[in-house]
């Protein structure tokens, strides 16, 4: 703690209680169209992490700072209580999921509001709620009605140690774990019930352009998740090799396979049919059917497939067969390999490797020994014939012209993929896609039960609408799932026919309760319906959402899916739930993700405790911009908690009248009056881009300068007051508590969450013209003196460039002509000063790409005017700046647009 420090745990727990009691975020229902801010809701874990602070920091900022602009704000807050962990936590305790669940929620609701997040907890939502899950229960419902949902055998990724199904993008690193416990992920094949967002794959990718509010690594991960390749399919007959000759590798002889070696027609697809002719191998899946058969026959296959087969390897592996696949438009024979570069789940499982012009082909030919045939040249120049690449060291994989390919030689590459598929029989385009419908069935407790029951007689019915919620039965701690354990609540009657029947045990991947959350805080405490449809169509979509990039495929991918569902069917009026997407970076220690593993975490309530929630709010604003990662720094965080006492004990003395103060306004207000002006633009742009740190840095600033005025001279009071100010509402979004004590201790009326955010009327370029011109001259007199060890300057005189220089600067940059000088003889102006404006004109002819435009003479010369008691006050020196024409002619000569000439006295 320091000396100069102040009672933050005081001041923070009484605003805190005065917003709670004024209801200060509370956005009434008739609000009309209202600022949406969301940041991703936690897992009630029991403790927020550094992650969660500084999430919910921005998400804060940036809706104090809209409400400032006038708007109305709904900034809402929930809790993603269904899933796994608790389960496993009620076990390990011998309690229940939910009690486990709500007392984490208090701490961590406790914890939130000892941040000062001003959230609108009216609206707050919990998803383990009878009153929420029903919703989720309505929309399974709804997908089934509208054919989205189905139930049927499919393979499964199973994690053995949760025990339940994980969706493939659960399933992490190249080792293909389990995402929550690291456990090796296995293949079961059981009855699923899936939703059909493969039915909306096209437009959740033609539309991701749209999303111009969204990260484009985030786009990009869509894009690659979905996966759309548009291609042709076509036929291969595999059987065993007629004779084990060329390219066949260092296999040797081809083994016995019985009566079953003759495979038939095997399907393949490729995005670039154009290159067939150059087809020189055939691959398949390692769980491509075929493969599975010569694994029981082969042993190089099986050792291969079991042993070395690694999908997500750096290089291509893969062990030659002995079958061979005939190419359909050469009739030649290809080798096939098993190669686990080919994936079951892409395309066919199969496909023809042309290594001539796709890298991984030729990785894995060079590797192999097989053949690398050019068979696309680029396109020719100039009415010259095509030639054929060399592509014995890379791949050629662009577009271009046929080469080597019999008949279609001198077509282009579209051309020729259609005329390709036209005359290949059994070929036809064929458009695919990686992404699969979301198995959203989980064999555990702590979830929202499937609303279906199996009838002998009348199959799967679904609960009718009225008997929703089928609400969880009492929590019993056993292995597998839970609910198949619970008898009484299993066994019921079916809804179509009154016989005896069975619920559905499975429960919902707790992905299905953050698809459409963002609806329900629209109208929390709707009992009809999941949300309020026309306040819905009026608030709705999320204007600025923030959370962790880890979300970029499964969340947002299943958000934007059930929001156009609910459009087609529900008559929501918007398709996109986002406008706007912050993907936050980490907060690190020592370059490293804390975590509890590691023994890294800084605990947030510590920091709080230590130098309040201010202190850890500014730092996290002003350490990074959002998106970026950074370290935490325990200095960082003194550095902010040294600044907000400094700030407070400035208010504070300005009024107590412990400040001197004068009527008169001079130069020094005048600087002053522009570092406002500088500190508002700046603010308010960054602001509105969510650049917390750029923002935050020069309202610090201004603080600053308002000490150094306080330390330098008598201040001009309105100036300082209006200063102060507005420094208190430019850093009220991040540090809220203490701008609200400082906002009364100024004798500002109403909550400073409430004031009006500052306006300026300069444009920032002038700005930062201006600012670059002080800080630049302020540097080259300290260089100045430095250089020749002037210990104690008795004056300095800082001389303005002449006009004509301006002028001249001006017309190079104007002028297209290739000689600068010539182009500034034609003006009288700068022709006169002969010598000089030939030597000025040559330097700015050298000097010519890089030329920008600088302040008029006159807007430099107030600049330098206004700031020259910043240079008085560091050397304690007179300080005179003059004009040109009132500076003696050699000084006056060296000045330049923004380089003033200085001339110092000792």
């Amino acid at each position: 703690m320091y000396d100069d420090g102040y009672d933050h745990a005081a001041v923070e727990r009484r605003w805190q209680d005065a917003w709670d009691d004024a209801s200060a975020y509370r956005i009434p229902d008739d609000a009309e169209d209202p600022t949406y801010v969301l940041g991703m809701y936690p897992y009630p874990s029991g403790q927020l992490h550094m992650g969660h602070v500084r999430n919910y920091t921005i998400t804060d900022a940036y809706a104090r700072y809209r409400r400032m602009c006038g708007d109305e704000v709904l900034h809402p807050m929930g809790w993603d209580a269904f899933g796994l962990p608790a389960e496993n936590a009620a076990k390990e305790r011998d309690t229940n999921p939910r009690d486990w669940t709500f007392d984490c929620i208090d701490t961590m609701k406790g914890q939130m509001e000892s941040m000062g997040f001003g959230y609108d907890w009216e609206r707050e939502i919990t998803t383990c709620t009878p009153e929420y899950y029903k919703w989720n229960q309505w929309l399974f419902t709804r997908f089934l009605e509208e054919g989205l949902a189905e139930q049927r055998d499919a393979e499964v990724n199973w994690c053995p140690t949760c025990e339940t199904v994980l969706a493939d993008e659960q399933v992490e690193t190249e080792a293909e774990l389990c995402w929550r416990c690291d456990t090796p992920v296995e293949t079961r094949e059981l009855e699923q019930w899936f939703l059909s967002i493969t039915e909306y794959a096209d437009e959740l990718i033609d539309y991701i352009d749209e999303l111009e509010g969204w990260p484009d690594s985030v786009r990009q991960m869509q894009r690659n998740w979905i996966g759309r390749q548009h291609g042709t399919t076509l036929q291969f007959e595999v059987g065993e090799a007629r004779s084990a000759s060329d390219g066949r590798g260092e296999r040797g002889e081809p083994r016995e396979h019985g009566d079953d070696a003759e495979y038939g027609a095997v399907e393949a697809f490729t995005t670039r049919v154009d290159t067939i002719f150059g087809a020189t191998f055939f691959a398949l899946a390692p769980d491509h059917p075929i493969s599975e058969e010569l694994v029981e026959s082969d042993e190089a296959v099986h050792e291969f497939v079991h042993h070395e087969a690694d999908p997500e390897g750096d290089e291509p592996n893969g062990v030659e067969t002995d079958l061979t696949a005939t190419n359909p438009i050469t009739g030649e024979e290809l080798p096939v390999f098993v190669a686990d570069f080919v994936l079951s789940d892409v395309g066919t499982g199969a496909l023809m490797g042309v290594p001539g012009h796709d890298h991984r082909d030729h990785a894995f030919a060079e590797k192999m020994g097989v053949d690398i045939v050019p068979v696309i040249a680029p396109e020719p120049g100039g009415g010259d014939d095509p030639e054929a690449p060399d592509v014995s060291e890379e791949a050629f994989t662009e577009d271009g012209v046929l080469v080597n390919s019999g008949e279609y030689d001198g077509l282009g590459s579209a051309e020729a993929r259609e005329r390709l598929t036209a005359d290949l029989e059994g070929a036809s385009h064929h458009t695919q896609y990686r992404l699969r419908d979301w198995g959203i069935s989980r064999q555990r407790y702590w979830g929202t039960p499937i609303p279906i029951v199996h009838c002998p007689d009348c199959g799967a019915v679904p609960v009718p609408e009225e008997e929703l919620p089928v609400e969880l039965p009492e929590f019993i701690n056993t292995t597998g799932n839970p609910l198949d354990a619970a008898e009484e609540w299993k066994h019921t009657s079916c809804p179509e026919c009154g016989g005896d029947a069975v619920r559905e045990t499975d429960t919902m991947d707790t992905f299905v309760d953050s698809s459409w959350y963002f609806l329900r805080y629209v109208s929390p405490d709707l009992d009809d319906a999941p949300f309020d449809l026309d306040r819905a169509n009026d608030w709705m979509p999320v204007d600025q959402y923030v959370g962790g990039i880890e979300h970029a495929v499964m969340h947002l991918l299943y958000s934007r899916f059930v929001t156009k569902t609910l459009a087609d069917h529900e008559g929501l009026e918007h398709r996109e739930p986002f406008t706007n997407l912050l993907a936050q970076g980490m907060v690190q220690l020592e370059g490293e993700k804390m975590s509890k593993s590691k023994g890294n975490v800084v605990s947030p309530q510590a920091i709080v405790s230590e130098y309040g929630a201010d202190t850890a709010r500014l730092f996290m604003m002003q350490a990074a911009q959002p998106e970026r990662d950074f370290d935490w720094s325990e200095q960082g965080v003194q550095s902010a908690y040294r600044f907000l006492s400094r700030f407070k004990e400035l208010v504070e003395a300005y009024a107590a009248d412990e400040i001197e103060t004068t009527d008169e306004a001079g130069p020094i207000a005048g600087y002053v009056d522009g570092e406002i002006e500088a500190a508002v633009v700046v603010a308010t742009e960054e602001y509105d881009e969510l650049v917390f740190n750029t923002a935050v840095r020069g309202a610090q600033s201004l603080v600053g300068t308002l000490r150094q005025y306080r330390d330098y001279t008598a201040v001009h009071a309105e100036t300082v007051e209006r200063a102060l100010s507005v420094a208190i509402r430019l850093l009220a979004p991040v540090a809220p508590h203490l701008c609200e004590e400082l906002w009364e201790t100024l004798g500002e009326d109403g909550f400073v969450v409430d004031a009006t955010w500052p306006t300026a009327a300069a444009d920032r370029e002038t700005i930062e013209k201006r600012q670059r011109l002080v800080e630049n001259t302020r540097e080259d007199v300290r260089q100045i003196v430095d250089v020749a060890g002037i210990d104690d300057p008795e004056r300095i005189d800082i001389v303005v460039t002449p006009a004509w220089k301006h002028k001249a600067l001006n017309v190079a940059i104007d002028s297209d002509a290739p000689n600068v000088i010539g182009e500034l003889m034609q003006h009288d102006g700068i022709k006169r000063h002969g010598q000089d404006a030939a030597s000025y004109g040559q330097d700015l002819q050298e000097t010519r790409e890089a030329l920008q435009r600088t302040l008029d003479p006159d807007t430099e010369l107030a600049a330098l005017e206004s700031a020259a008691w910043l240079i008085e006050r560091e050397f304690d020196a007179e300080v005179r700046v003059l004009a040109a024409d009132d500076a003696p002619g050699a000084t006056a000569a060296k000045a330049e647009p923004s380089r003033p000439a200085i001339d110092i006295e000792e």
